[in-house]
């Protein structure tokens, strides 16, 4: 049986995107100041593993509670459409009379719609969540599932910009690499995030690398202003 899973793929991709982005522009503008700060790459990757560290979990923990509080606000207002459709289910059914109409049905249609589902209530309630309050049914792992996908994006994009401390002989030389490495890798994931939302592809590149370039280039002035 045809499983439509466009929902649960939106709500992974969204989160890919949460943690790729700012697991791509934070650690690089960190390197970036302590680049223009220090001149042992060492405390460069410490401080960048670090940084990954804390910010993934911090990121990963954000996004459990986003999911924590979606999962309740589905509930709260699921709980309160069973409350309405009890206690008036007359004004309910004019609710649903008015989404019908919306959609262009007679108004005889609308009335053998409105008794029919009037007969089931999860149903009625449940159409109620759906075009009236624009709800769908969250999945009950989502708070996790977006917490781990979250917390390993960020750090996938962390390492990036960090992975070249690792081999450059130098400070100057590693930032150097970061910088190419991290501003490629910036504009193809600006790329397919707006390919993705169905945003113009190459504005979106643009503007997804320039906000890094800029954070980065910030950082590391600051960091080179304050050490001279």
């Amino acid at each position: 049986m045809h499983q439509e899973t466009h929902l649960e793929s939106s709500e992974t991709i969204k989160d890919i995107v949460i943690g790729m982005a700012d697991g791509l522009t934070v650690p690089f503008a960190l390197a970036a100041g302590l680049s223009g700060a220090v001149d042992d790459a060492s405390l460069v990757i410490t401080a960048g593993i670090a940084e990954i560290a804390a910010g993934s979990i911090a990121m990963g923990l954000g996004g459990y509670l986003a999911g924590k509080t979606d999962i309740n606000h589905y509930y709260s207002e699921l709980k309160r459409e069973y409350y309405e459709v009890d206690e008036f289910p007359e004004k309910e059914k004019a609710e649903v009379r008015e989404i019908l109409e919306e959609y262009g049905l007679s108004e005889v249609s609308q009335n053998i719609v409105v008794e029919e589902m009037a007969k089931d209530k999860d149903k009625w309630v449940n159409f109620m969540m759906r075009f009236e309050l624009g709800l769908e049914k969250p999945h009950p792992n989502r708070a996790r599932n977006s917490a781990i996908v979250i917390g390993i994006s960020y750090i996938v994009g962390g390492l990036i910009p960090l992975s070249s401390y690792f081999f450059a002989p130098t400070v100057d030389k590693g930032f150097m690499w970061s910088c190419i490495v991290t501003t490629i890798c910036l504009f193809i994931f600006g790329a397919l995030k707006s390919k993705a939302t169905g945003q113009p592809v190459l504005m979106g590149a643009l503007k997804v690398t320039m906000i890094g370039i800029v954070a980065a280039a910030a950082a590391y002035f600051i960091a080179k202003a304050i050490m001279e």
